[in-house]
C-alpha cells in the first residue's frame, strides 16, 4: 500500500485536491486527470535505460521525477494508487490490435480490472495510442468521450480463448490517435483481453518484452503522447500531431535537436537534457 504522502503526491501529480470517491465517477475523474497530466513515453528504451514495471520504480518515475512511462507503468501506478484508496482493483492483460497488426501480438498491454460490488470495469491510464474511459464489462457497451470518439466492448469468446474473452474497439477521428487508426467512421479493434489472474512475473514477462524485442514498437520508435480533453497529441519519432475537435490539427516535423526538446518540454512536460536528446536515434 502507498503511503499517505505518495497519495498527496500522486494528487498533485494529476492536479486533483482530494481522493475521488469510491465509484465509477471517481474512477472515471482519476483517470481522466491522470492521462492529461502523465504523458506516455517510451524514451528510456532508446536511451538504453530499460523499463522497470515495480511498483517503487513506477511511482518514482512517473511522479517523483515527474516522467511519462508506458502501460507497465501507468496502470501498475494507478492499480498501486486505487488500491491504497480501498478500490477493489487488479490487473489484466491483453493484445494490442489497433493499427491491423499482421500477426497474433503476444501480451504486451496491461489495464485494470475494478470491482463495485457484482460489477466489473475496466480502465486504462496507459495506452498511448487513444483514449479510452472506464467502462462497464458488459458486451455491447458504448461510450463516446469528449474527442468525440466510440468505444465498444464485445464478448468475442471464453476465458483462455484466442485472441482473449473481451474485445475493445474504438471508432472516431483518427487523428484522435497516435496514427494507428486507419478510418475516421468505421469500428476498428484496440485490444482483446480477458480477466485471468496477472502475476508479477507476467507483468515482468511483457515488459521485458515490449522494452527489448526487436519488433516491438517501443525498440523501433521514440513515442509520446497526452491526451486532451478534446483531443489528443502525439509525437511519433520527429512528427508532432496536436488533433482537437474545435481547432484546425497541428502537424509539424521537428527539424533539429533543440526542436525537440522545446517540444518534449512545452507540449509533454517532458524535460530531458541536450545529451539526452542528442543521444535519441532520430537526428
Amino acid at each position: 500500500m502507498m503511503q499517505p504522502d505518495q497519495i498527496d503526491a500522486y494528487l498533485a501529480r494529476i492536479g486533483l485536491e482530494e481522493p475521488p470517491v469510491r465509484d465509477p465517477a471517481g474512477l472515471a475523474a482519476l483517470q481522466a486527470a491522470h492521462r492529461r497530466s502523465i504523458p506516455f513515453e517510451n524514451l528510456d528504451i532508446p536511451l538504453g535505460r530499460g523499463i522497470a514495471c515495480d511498483s517503487d520504480s513506477a511511482f518514482a518515475k512517473l511522479v517523483t521525477r515527474r516522467r511519462g512511462g508506458y502501460c507497465f507503468e501507468h496502470n501498475r501506478l494507478l492499480t498501486d494508487v486505487l488500491a491504497s484508496l480501498s478500490f477493489d482493483v487488479r490487473l489484466l492483460l491483453a493484445r494490442v490490435l489497433l493499427g491491423n497488426p499482421p500477426e497474433l501480438t503476444p501480451r504486451t498491454h496491461c489495464l485494470v480490472l475494478v470491482e463495485f460490488g457484482d460489477e466489473q470495469w475496466i480502465a486504462d491510464a496507459g495506452f498511448g495510442g487513444s483514449y479510452a474511459p472506464p467502462m462497464p464489462l458488459e458486451g455491447g457497451v458504448q461510450t463516446t468521450t469528449g474527442d468525440g470518439v466510440q468505444h465498444r466492448l464485445t464478448r468475442i469468446g471464453n476465458e483462455g480463448d484466442l485472441p482473449g474473452s473481451w474485445l475493445l474497439e474504438r471508432m472516431g477521428p483518427r487523428l484522435a490517435t497516435d496514427g494507428r487508426a486507419g478510418s475516421d467512421d468505421a469500428w476498428e479493434p484496440q485490444f482483446a483481453f480477458d480477466t485471468a489472474q496477472v502475476a508479477d512475473a507476467d507483468m515482468a514477462l511483457g515488459n521485458h518484452w515490449s522494452a527489448t524485442h526487436p519488433t516491438s514498437r517501443f525498440t523501433n520508435a521514440c513515442v509520446a503522447s497526452l491526451c486532451l480533453p478534446d483531443g489528443f497529441a502525439s509525437l511519433v519519432d520527429r512528427q508532432l500531431t496536436v488533433w482537437r475537435k474545435r481547432e484546425e490539427t497541428q502537424r509539424i516535423t521537428l527539424e533539429t535537436p533543440r526542436d525537440y526538446g522545446r517540444c518534449l518540454a512545452d507540449r509533454f512536460g517532458l524535460h530531458l537534457s541536450d545529451e539526452e536528446v542528442a543521444r535519441l536515434p532520430l537526428f
